[in-house]
């Protein structure tokens, strides 16, 4: 495989086999978790998510999840 060619990375949950379109990343220590647009590479500790398993994605009783996708939403008076 050509280094410029990648390779397209898949959910990390069993039985998906859909694109990843989103990172979780988690903290014990803090009791949070986050889900982040794709990284560029794949980290060891990190889980690759497709977008259904994204946007069901739970934590445990106390912790606290923080979506950070979400789009940057510009005030109508700034845009333009």
């Amino acid at each position: 495989m050509l280094s410029s060619q990648r390779r397209i990375r898949l959910c990390s949950r069993p039985g998906c086999a859909e694109p990843a379109a989103a990172t979780l990343t988690y903290r014990y220590d803090l009791r949070a978790a986050w889900i982040d647009v794709l990284t560029p590479d794949r980290e060891p500790h990190d889980y690759d998510l497709c977008d259904r398993h994204a946007a069901r994605c739970t934590v445990p009783h106390g912790w606290q999840l923080d979506d950070r996708r979400r789009p940057l939403v510009v005030p109508d008076r700034l845009a333009g």
